[in-house]
Protein backbone atom coordinates (compact mmCIF):
# COMPACT_ATOMS: atom_id res chain seq x y z
CA UNK A 1 0.00 0.00 0.00
CA UNK A 2 1.41 3.90 -0.85
CA UNK A 3 0.08 7.09 0.65
CA UNK A 4 0.23 9.90 -1.42
CA UNK A 5 0.05 13.61 0.13
CA UNK A 6 -0.79 15.80 -2.65
CA UNK A 7 -0.57 19.53 -1.29
CA UNK A 8 -3.72 21.62 -1.05
CA UNK A 9 -3.32 25.65 -1.42
CA UNK A 10 -6.26 27.43 -0.20
CA UNK A 11 -6.66 31.30 1.58
CA UNK A 12 -2.42 30.97 2.00
CA UNK A 13 -2.26 28.12 3.68
CA UNK A 14 -0.93 24.56 2.70
CA UNK A 15 -3.09 21.57 3.93
CA UNK A 16 -1.61 17.96 3.23
CA UNK A 17 -4.53 15.65 2.53
CA UNK A 18 -3.53 12.14 2.61
CA UNK A 19 -5.12 9.95 -0.06
CA UNK A 20 -4.81 6.17 -0.43
CA UNK A 21 -3.75 4.57 -3.25
CA UNK A 22 -3.87 0.97 -3.45
CA UNK A 23 -1.80 -1.57 -5.28
CA UNK A 24 -3.19 -3.49 -7.89
CA UNK A 25 -3.76 -7.03 -7.55
CA UNK A 26 -1.27 -9.65 -8.19
CA UNK A 27 -1.51 -11.26 -11.71
CA UNK A 28 -0.24 -14.84 -12.61
CA UNK A 29 3.39 -14.96 -13.26
CA UNK A 30 3.54 -14.41 -17.84
CA UNK A 31 6.01 -16.56 -17.61
CA UNK A 32 3.70 -19.94 -16.64
CA UNK A 33 0.87 -21.08 -19.24
CA UNK A 34 -2.38 -19.59 -17.73
CA UNK A 35 -3.95 -23.24 -17.59
CA UNK A 36 -1.63 -23.54 -14.62
CA UNK A 37 -3.86 -20.90 -12.62
CA UNK A 38 -7.40 -22.21 -14.16
CA UNK A 39 -9.60 -24.31 -13.41
CA UNK A 40 -10.09 -27.16 -15.50
CA UNK A 41 -12.26 -30.58 -15.92
CA UNK A 42 -9.84 -33.70 -16.58
CA UNK A 43 -9.94 -36.41 -18.68
CA UNK A 44 -11.31 -38.72 -15.68
CA UNK A 45 -14.22 -36.60 -14.78
CA UNK A 46 -13.04 -34.58 -11.81
CA UNK A 47 -12.31 -31.31 -11.52
CA UNK A 48 -9.16 -29.48 -9.99
CA UNK A 49 -10.13 -26.27 -9.06
CA UNK A 50 -7.48 -23.29 -9.17
CA UNK A 51 -7.44 -19.74 -7.80
CA UNK A 52 -4.42 -17.43 -7.97
CA UNK A 53 -4.94 -15.18 -4.66
CA UNK A 54 -1.00 -15.49 -3.47
CA UNK A 55 -2.21 -12.55 -0.38
CA UNK A 56 -5.03 -14.89 0.95
CA UNK A 57 -5.11 -16.50 3.78
CA UNK A 58 -7.30 -19.56 3.97
CA UNK A 59 -9.69 -20.66 0.52
CA UNK A 60 -12.47 -23.01 -0.19
CA UNK A 61 -14.65 -24.14 -3.05
CA UNK A 62 -18.36 -24.91 -2.25
CA UNK A 63 -19.53 -27.59 -5.40
CA UNK A 64 -23.46 -27.51 -5.08
CA UNK A 65 -24.52 -28.90 -2.01
CA UNK A 66 -21.94 -30.92 -0.83
CA UNK A 67 -19.36 -29.74 2.33
CA UNK A 68 -16.99 -27.41 0.94
CA UNK A 69 -13.56 -28.62 0.24
CA UNK A 70 -10.31 -26.66 1.53
CA UNK A 71 -7.71 -26.07 -0.98
CA UNK A 72 -3.92 -25.95 -0.44
CA UNK A 73 -1.60 -23.25 -1.23
CA UNK A 74 1.51 -23.34 -3.59
CA UNK A 75 4.64 -22.33 -3.54
CA UNK A 76 3.24 -20.15 -7.01
CA UNK A 77 0.40 -18.40 -4.95
CA UNK A 78 -2.01 -20.60 -6.24
CA UNK A 79 -5.43 -22.33 -4.31
CA UNK A 80 -5.80 -25.87 -5.67
CA UNK A 81 -8.11 -29.05 -4.47
CA UNK A 82 -8.94 -31.94 -6.76
CA UNK A 83 -12.48 -33.20 -6.10
CA UNK A 84 -13.39 -37.35 -7.04
CA UNK A 85 -14.37 -38.38 -10.04
CA UNK A 86 -17.80 -36.44 -10.87
CA UNK A 87 -20.98 -37.97 -13.25
CA UNK A 88 -21.49 -35.87 -16.57
CA UNK A 89 -23.53 -32.63 -15.31
CA UNK A 90 -23.52 -29.16 -14.81
CA UNK A 91 -21.86 -28.34 -11.83
CA UNK A 92 -22.33 -24.83 -9.90
CA UNK A 93 -19.54 -23.17 -7.62
CA UNK A 94 -17.84 -20.50 -5.63
CA UNK A 95 -15.16 -19.72 -4.10
CA UNK A 96 -14.89 -18.76 -0.23
CA UNK A 97 -11.88 -16.22 -0.07
CA UNK A 98 -10.72 -15.10 3.22
CA UNK A 99 -14.85 -14.95 4.29
CA UNK A 100 -15.62 -13.28 0.84
CA UNK A 101 -18.23 -15.23 -1.52
CA UNK A 102 -16.36 -15.17 -5.21
CA UNK A 103 -17.34 -16.54 -8.50
CA UNK A 104 -14.49 -18.10 -10.49
CA UNK A 105 -13.06 -15.33 -12.13
CA UNK A 106 -10.74 -17.23 -13.94
CA UNK A 107 -13.88 -18.45 -16.28
CA UNK A 108 -16.47 -17.24 -18.44
CA UNK A 109 -19.35 -19.49 -17.13
CA UNK A 110 -21.01 -17.50 -14.39
CA UNK A 111 -24.44 -18.46 -13.44
CA UNK A 112 -27.04 -16.04 -14.84
CA UNK A 113 -28.52 -13.97 -11.66
CA UNK A 114 -29.75 -10.94 -10.69
CA UNK A 115 -26.55 -10.83 -7.92
CA UNK A 116 -24.07 -13.00 -9.86
CA UNK A 117 -22.08 -15.07 -7.09
CA UNK A 118 -21.62 -18.56 -8.66
CA UNK A 119 -20.04 -19.81 -11.49
CA UNK A 120 -21.09 -23.09 -13.66
CA UNK A 121 -18.85 -25.99 -14.86
CA UNK A 122 -19.72 -28.85 -17.21
CA UNK A 123 -18.20 -32.32 -16.99
CA UNK A 124 -19.24 -33.61 -20.00
CA UNK A 125 -20.83 -37.07 -21.75
CA UNK A 126 -24.79 -36.37 -20.84
CA UNK A 127 -27.99 -34.88 -22.76
CA UNK A 128 -26.51 -31.61 -21.50
CA UNK A 129 -23.80 -31.51 -24.11
CA UNK A 130 -23.32 -29.51 -28.08
CA UNK A 131 -23.56 -32.92 -29.70
CA UNK A 132 -23.03 -32.93 -33.42
CA UNK A 133 -26.47 -33.46 -33.88
CA UNK A 134 -28.61 -30.81 -36.16
CA UNK A 135 -29.31 -27.74 -34.10
CA UNK A 136 -32.26 -25.51 -33.46
CA UNK A 137 -32.19 -21.61 -33.67
CA UNK A 138 -32.74 -19.66 -30.16
CA UNK A 139 -33.35 -16.07 -30.72
CA UNK A 140 -33.20 -13.35 -28.25
CA UNK A 141 -36.52 -11.18 -28.49
CA UNK A 142 -37.05 -7.97 -27.58
CA UNK A 143 -40.91 -6.69 -27.62
CA UNK A 144 -43.14 -3.89 -25.83
CA UNK A 145 -45.43 -5.60 -23.04
CA UNK A 146 -48.40 -3.30 -22.84
CA UNK A 147 -49.51 -5.47 -19.76
CA UNK A 148 -46.52 -4.24 -18.09
CA UNK A 149 -45.69 -0.74 -19.95
CA UNK A 150 -42.39 -1.42 -20.27
CA UNK A 151 -39.32 -3.35 -23.14
CA UNK A 152 -39.33 -6.39 -21.98
CA UNK A 153 -37.10 -9.53 -23.41
CA UNK A 154 -37.46 -13.39 -23.75
CA UNK A 155 -35.91 -16.48 -25.44
CA UNK A 156 -37.09 -18.32 -28.41
CA UNK A 157 -36.00 -21.52 -29.37
CA UNK A 158 -37.15 -23.49 -32.83
CA UNK A 159 -36.76 -26.57 -33.84
CA UNK A 160 -34.01 -27.42 -36.64
CA UNK A 161 -35.97 -27.01 -40.26
CA UNK A 162 -38.08 -24.68 -39.12
CA UNK A 163 -38.87 -21.73 -41.60
CA UNK A 164 -41.95 -19.33 -42.35
CA UNK A 165 -43.63 -22.10 -44.27
CA UNK A 166 -43.52 -24.67 -41.70
CA UNK A 167 -46.60 -26.40 -40.27
CA UNK A 168 -47.80 -24.29 -36.92
CA UNK A 169 -46.06 -26.27 -34.19
CA UNK A 170 -47.22 -26.47 -30.46
CA UNK A 171 -45.67 -23.70 -27.73
CA UNK A 172 -44.23 -24.11 -24.45
CA UNK A 173 -43.64 -21.29 -22.22
CA UNK A 174 -40.82 -22.17 -19.52
CA UNK A 175 -40.45 -19.98 -16.59
CA UNK A 176 -37.12 -19.71 -14.21
CA UNK A 177 -36.95 -19.57 -10.73
CA UNK A 178 -36.03 -16.31 -8.00
CA UNK A 179 -33.35 -14.57 -8.56
CA UNK A 180 -32.41 -16.01 -12.06
CA UNK A 181 -32.94 -14.08 -15.23
CA UNK A 182 -34.10 -14.84 -18.30
CA UNK A 183 -30.85 -16.62 -19.43
CA UNK A 184 -30.96 -19.37 -16.88
CA UNK A 185 -32.84 -22.19 -18.92
CA UNK A 186 -30.25 -21.24 -21.39
CA UNK A 187 -27.04 -21.25 -19.85
CA UNK A 188 -27.96 -23.05 -16.85
CA UNK A 189 -30.82 -25.27 -17.83
CA UNK A 190 -29.15 -26.04 -20.95
CA UNK A 191 -32.34 -26.08 -22.64
CA UNK A 192 -31.09 -25.85 -26.23
CA UNK A 193 -29.21 -28.62 -25.59
CA UNK A 194 -31.53 -31.13 -24.26
CA UNK A 195 -34.07 -29.65 -26.92
CA UNK A 196 -31.83 -30.84 -29.79
CA UNK A 197 -30.44 -34.12 -28.56
CA UNK A 198 -33.79 -35.15 -27.81
CA UNK A 199 -35.13 -34.03 -31.19
CA UNK A 200 -31.88 -36.13 -32.45
CA UNK A 201 -32.68 -38.60 -30.85
CA UNK A 202 -36.40 -38.54 -31.53
CA UNK A 203 -38.13 -38.82 -28.32
CA UNK A 204 -39.97 -35.43 -28.41
CA UNK A 205 -41.97 -33.87 -30.74
CA UNK A 206 -41.09 -30.92 -32.36
CA UNK A 207 -42.05 -27.49 -30.25
CA UNK A 208 -40.84 -23.89 -30.12
CA UNK A 209 -40.09 -23.22 -26.50
CA UNK A 210 -40.52 -19.71 -24.89
CA UNK A 211 -38.49 -18.77 -22.12
CA UNK A 212 -39.96 -15.36 -20.92
CA UNK A 213 -38.43 -13.54 -18.17
CA UNK A 214 -40.01 -14.57 -14.45
CA UNK A 215 -39.57 -11.18 -12.89
CA UNK A 216 -41.37 -8.22 -14.21
CA UNK A 217 -39.77 -5.36 -12.55
CA UNK A 218 -42.51 -3.42 -11.91
CA UNK A 219 -42.60 -1.22 -9.09
CA UNK A 220 -45.09 -2.94 -7.20
CA UNK A 221 -42.89 -6.37 -8.01
CA UNK A 222 -39.60 -5.70 -7.80
CA UNK A 223 -38.00 -8.70 -5.21
CA UNK A 224 -35.36 -5.86 -3.33
CA UNK A 225 -38.47 -3.91 -2.35
CA UNK A 226 -39.57 -6.44 0.37
CA UNK A 227 -37.67 -8.11 3.19
CA UNK A 228 -36.95 -11.45 2.33
CA UNK A 229 -39.46 -12.36 5.19
CA UNK A 230 -42.02 -10.54 3.28
CA UNK A 231 -41.12 -12.21 -0.67
CA UNK A 232 -44.33 -14.56 -0.40
CA UNK A 233 -46.99 -12.17 1.07
CA UNK A 234 -46.04 -8.98 -0.91
CA UNK A 235 -43.65 -10.43 -4.11
CA UNK A 236 -44.74 -13.22 -5.61
CA UNK A 237 -48.73 -12.71 -5.52
CA UNK A 238 -48.02 -9.44 -7.61
CA UNK A 239 -45.52 -10.17 -9.65
CA UNK A 240 -47.46 -13.03 -10.96
CA UNK A 241 -50.61 -11.75 -11.14
CA UNK A 242 -48.52 -8.48 -13.79
CA UNK A 243 -46.25 -12.19 -15.55
CA UNK A 244 -49.86 -13.95 -15.77
CA UNK A 245 -51.04 -10.46 -17.67
CA UNK A 246 -48.09 -10.06 -20.11
CA UNK A 247 -48.02 -13.73 -20.97
CA UNK A 248 -51.72 -13.51 -21.90
CA UNK A 249 -52.01 -10.01 -23.67
CA UNK A 250 -48.75 -9.88 -25.19
CA UNK A 251 -46.65 -13.08 -25.56
CA UNK A 252 -49.14 -15.54 -26.96
CA UNK A 253 -50.28 -12.80 -28.88
CA UNK A 254 -46.84 -11.65 -30.26
CA UNK A 255 -46.30 -15.52 -31.34
CA UNK A 256 -49.44 -16.04 -33.07
CA UNK A 257 -48.29 -12.89 -34.87
CA UNK A 258 -44.61 -13.54 -35.64
CA UNK A 259 -44.58 -17.29 -35.74
CA UNK A 260 -45.92 -20.62 -37.44
CA UNK A 261 -47.74 -21.78 -34.35
CA UNK A 262 -50.90 -23.43 -32.90
CA UNK A 263 -53.79 -21.91 -31.50
CA UNK A 264 -55.21 -24.73 -29.56
CA UNK A 265 -55.10 -25.44 -25.59
CA UNK A 266 -53.59 -29.03 -26.78
CA UNK A 267 -50.61 -27.27 -28.90
CA UNK A 268 -49.73 -25.16 -25.82
CA UNK A 269 -47.71 -25.96 -22.30
CA UNK A 270 -46.97 -23.65 -19.63
CA UNK A 271 -43.55 -24.83 -17.22
CA UNK A 272 -41.84 -23.48 -14.49
CA UNK A 273 -39.49 -24.05 -11.39
CA UNK A 274 -39.73 -22.77 -8.06
CA UNK A 275 -41.14 -19.38 -8.39
CA UNK A 276 -41.43 -19.79 -12.59
CA UNK A 277 -43.61 -23.12 -10.72
CA UNK A 278 -45.85 -20.89 -9.02
CA UNK A 279 -46.28 -18.83 -12.33
CA UNK A 280 -47.20 -22.00 -14.47
CA UNK A 281 -49.43 -23.12 -11.72
CA UNK A 282 -51.04 -19.54 -11.71
CA UNK A 283 -51.35 -19.16 -15.39
CA UNK A 284 -51.80 -22.43 -16.19
CA UNK A 285 -54.86 -23.18 -14.06
CA UNK A 286 -56.54 -19.70 -14.23
CA UNK A 287 -56.69 -20.08 -17.71
CA UNK A 288 -57.47 -23.79 -18.74
CA UNK A 289 -58.73 -23.00 -22.02
CA UNK A 290 -55.51 -21.80 -23.15
CA UNK A 291 -53.25 -24.09 -21.65
CA UNK A 292 -53.31 -28.15 -21.88
CA UNK A 293 -50.31 -29.06 -20.25
CA UNK A 294 -48.75 -27.74 -16.84
CA UNK A 295 -45.60 -28.45 -15.08
CA UNK A 296 -44.37 -27.16 -12.20
CA UNK A 297 -40.66 -28.45 -10.72
CA UNK A 298 -40.23 -27.76 -6.93
CA UNK A 299 -42.77 -25.38 -7.31
CA UNK A 300 -44.24 -22.31 -4.54
CA UNK A 301 -47.65 -23.15 -4.21
CA UNK A 302 -51.11 -21.78 -2.87
CA UNK A 303 -49.84 -23.32 0.42
CA UNK A 304 -47.91 -20.58 1.46
CA UNK A 305 -48.67 -18.22 -1.54
CA UNK A 306 -52.72 -17.98 -2.19
CA UNK A 307 -54.17 -17.22 -5.07
CA UNK A 308 -58.25 -17.05 -5.35
CA UNK A 309 -57.94 -18.12 -9.73
CA UNK A 310 -55.94 -20.92 -8.74
CA UNK A 311 -57.75 -21.96 -5.67
CA UNK A 312 -61.41 -21.66 -8.17
CA UNK A 313 -59.66 -24.30 -10.26
CA UNK A 314 -58.82 -26.55 -7.84
CA UNK A 315 -62.34 -26.52 -6.81
CA UNK A 316 -63.75 -27.54 -10.05
CA UNK A 317 -61.27 -30.95 -10.37
CA UNK A 318 -63.94 -32.01 -13.41
CA UNK A 319 -63.06 -29.14 -15.49
CA UNK A 320 -58.98 -29.85 -14.65
CA UNK A 321 -59.53 -33.64 -15.87
CA UNK A 322 -61.45 -33.05 -18.62
CA UNK A 323 -59.04 -29.61 -19.73
CA UNK A 324 -55.46 -30.75 -19.00
CA UNK A 325 -53.47 -33.28 -20.99
CA UNK A 326 -50.78 -33.48 -18.12
CA UNK A 327 -50.21 -31.95 -15.09
CA UNK A 328 -47.01 -32.93 -13.46
CA UNK A 329 -45.37 -32.24 -10.24
CA UNK A 330 -42.11 -32.90 -9.06
CA UNK A 331 -39.68 -32.02 -6.23
CA UNK A 332 -36.33 -33.22 -4.89
CA UNK A 333 -37.02 -35.25 -1.73
CA UNK A 334 -35.12 -33.39 0.80
CA UNK A 335 -35.67 -29.96 -0.81
CA UNK A 336 -36.17 -27.30 2.57
CA UNK A 337 -37.29 -24.42 0.07
CA UNK A 338 -40.83 -25.40 -1.19
CA UNK A 339 -41.29 -28.80 0.34
CA UNK A 340 -44.16 -27.57 2.26
CA UNK A 341 -45.57 -26.27 -1.28
CA UNK A 342 -45.47 -29.27 -2.77
CA UNK A 343 -46.62 -31.34 -0.34
CA UNK A 344 -49.44 -29.29 0.31
CA UNK A 345 -50.14 -28.90 -3.55
CA UNK A 346 -50.02 -32.52 -3.96
CA UNK A 347 -52.17 -33.41 -0.96
CA UNK A 348 -54.72 -31.14 -2.13
CA UNK A 349 -54.36 -32.81 -5.92
CA UNK A 350 -55.37 -36.13 -4.39
CA UNK A 351 -58.28 -35.24 -2.00
CA UNK A 352 -60.35 -33.37 -5.32
CA UNK A 353 -59.09 -36.73 -7.49
CA UNK A 354 -57.40 -34.22 -9.48
CA UNK A 355 -55.07 -36.08 -12.19
CA UNK A 356 -51.62 -35.40 -12.13
CA UNK A 357 -48.30 -36.84 -12.56
CA UNK A 358 -45.93 -36.93 -9.25
CA UNK A 359 -42.28 -37.23 -9.32
CA UNK A 360 -39.61 -36.72 -6.55
CA UNK A 361 -35.99 -37.33 -6.72
CA UNK A 362 -34.82 -38.88 -4.07
CA UNK A 363 -31.74 -36.91 -1.91
CA UNK A 364 -31.89 -34.03 -4.21
CA UNK A 365 -32.92 -30.65 -2.74
CA UNK A 366 -33.72 -27.49 -4.62
CA UNK A 367 -31.31 -27.88 -7.18
CA UNK A 368 -31.10 -27.71 -11.06
CA UNK A 369 -30.31 -31.69 -10.70
CA UNK A 370 -34.26 -31.90 -10.49
CA UNK A 371 -35.12 -29.34 -12.65
CA UNK A 372 -32.98 -30.84 -15.64
CA UNK A 373 -34.46 -33.99 -15.57
CA UNK A 374 -37.83 -32.83 -14.71
CA UNK A 375 -37.84 -30.50 -18.10
CA UNK A 376 -36.61 -33.58 -20.43
CA UNK A 377 -39.14 -36.19 -18.97
CA UNK A 378 -41.95 -33.48 -19.00
CA UNK A 379 -40.54 -32.82 -22.89
CA UNK A 380 -41.03 -36.72 -23.70
CA UNK A 381 -44.79 -36.90 -22.70
CA UNK A 382 -45.84 -33.22 -23.97
CA UNK A 383 -47.52 -32.68 -26.94
CA UNK A 384 -48.29 -36.45 -27.64
CA UNK A 385 -51.04 -37.58 -29.50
Amino acid sequence: MRLLFPLLVAAGCVMSAPVLALDAPASPPAEQPLKNFVTSVEKDGSITFRLYAPSAKAVSVALGSRDPLAMQKGDDGTWSVKTEILKPDLYEYYFNIDGFRSIDTGTNAPKPQRQVNTSLILVPGSILDIRNVPHGDLRLVTLHSKALKSERQMYVYTPPGYTDASKPLPVLYLYHGFGDTVGSWVAQGRAPQILDNLLAEKKIEPMIVVIPDTETDIPEAIAENFPGADRRKDFYPANAEAADRELIEDLIPYMKAHYRVRNDADGRAVVGLSQGGYQALVSGLSHLGTFGWVATFSGVSTTTVPNKAVDAALNEPAKINKTLRNFTVTVGSKDQVVGKDVAGLKAVLEEKKITHEYHEYPDLQHEMDVWRPSLAAFLEKVFRK
